[in-house]
């Protein structure tokens, strides 16, 4: 109960009761609201900085959603672009080198991004900042993997293309030798059998019975199926393209005919004894550019190294040949 105030009234030198008046009511009652008011709004913004709303708690906690889920994107474009640059090791020193192929243009691999930015001074940028920074890195990345297909392309080619010219590269023996017991006469300086004097033998002979099949060593077109009564007889050249030829002589049959496509293992003909001849045997012939070269040194494909080496040396022993 609120007190009941007095003042002593001089004029009528009595005590009298206080009472206020409308004016000063009115002030003291915007004083109260204006007070109340103001504390009011303090409270409020109290309240609004230090006291999150279930809707800015959700509005946070999804904004830390993405900020996390921006870091661990830059972090897997990270690991592609190490695995990218890995494959670009690979293609430059390794494939591009078996292939004696120049790389590609350095720029082509250049990247505008700073990929070694760590991940605290990521996290200074706004997500909007993030965001613009991890798509252009995402556009370098798309346009470096584009660059690495393309190469990739590229030797695939070459690889196909190196695999077509091996295989038009003689490589094999013309008649079934796995005990190397047929090489009758090598290439180099020999004992003509008719003339006996010191001639050039510019092929390898093989000592077979008549009838024995004759393979192609090499992938080629049939250029020439000729009989001659003397030299080599019935005999078959073929070109394998990029310089390189074989000659196949004193065959007893002609097993393919001009202009006929041959795979390297292909059954050519039969051996026989045609021309100029003391007995069957097979007349071997490799040439490069016109120039005949040692038949020798072009059946790796079907001997280990212990083979190769005892063919060579029987190739080079000094005797007659036959032809």
């Amino acid at each position: 109960m609120a007190k009941t105030k007095y003042f002593f009234n001089p004029k009528t030198l009595s005590y009298e009761k206080y009472k206020l008046s409308r004016g000063l009511l009115l002030l003291r009652g915007i004083g109260v609201f204006s007070f109340s008011l103001i504390l009011g709004f303090v409270f409020f913004i109290l309240f609004s900085k230090f006291v999150d709303t279930p809707y800015e708690k959700q509005v946070q906690s999804a904004t830390n959603n993405i900020a996390a889920d921006l870091e661990d994107m830059n972090q897997r474009i990270s690991l592609m672009d190490a695995e990218l640059n890995k494959l670009r090791q690979k293609d430059v020193s390794v494939y591009r080198s078996i292939y004696e192929s120049s790389p590609v243009n350095e720029q082509v691999w250049q990247s505008k991004y700073e990929s070694s930015k760590k991940y605290s001074d990521l996290r200074k940028l706004s997500n909007k900042e993030l965001l613009s920074y991890l798509n252009l890195r995402l556009t370098q990345l798309q346009k470096a993997f584009k660059a690495q297909s393309q190469s990739f392309d590229q030797l695939l080619s070459m690889a196909q293309n190196k695999k077509e010219y091996l295989a038009r590269i003689p490589a094999i023996q013309p008649v079934a030798n796995k005990q190397l017991e047929r090489i009758g006469s090598g290439f180099g300086y020999r004992t003509d059998p008719f003339y006996q004097t010191q001639k050039f033998h510019s092929g390898i002979d093989f000592t077979a019975p008549r009838g024995v099949e004759v393979y192609a060593t090499a992938n080629g077109v049939v250029e020439m199926v000729k009989t001659e009564i003397w030299g080599y007889g019935q005999h078959i050249i073929i070109n394998h393209g990029n310089g390189f030829s074989t000659l196949y002589g004193h065959l007893s049959k002609f097993l393919v005919k001009r202009g006929q496509k041959i795979l390297r293992g292909q059954l050519i003909g039969l051996i026989g004894s045609t021309g100029k001849s003391t007995g069957p045997h097979l007349h071997y012939e490799v040439h490069k550019n016109g120039e005949k070269l040692n038949p020798a040194y072009f059946f790796y494909n079907d001997l280990t190294n212990e083979e190769y080496q005892l063919m060579l040396e029987r190739a080079s022993a000094p005797n007659q040949s036959f032809d």
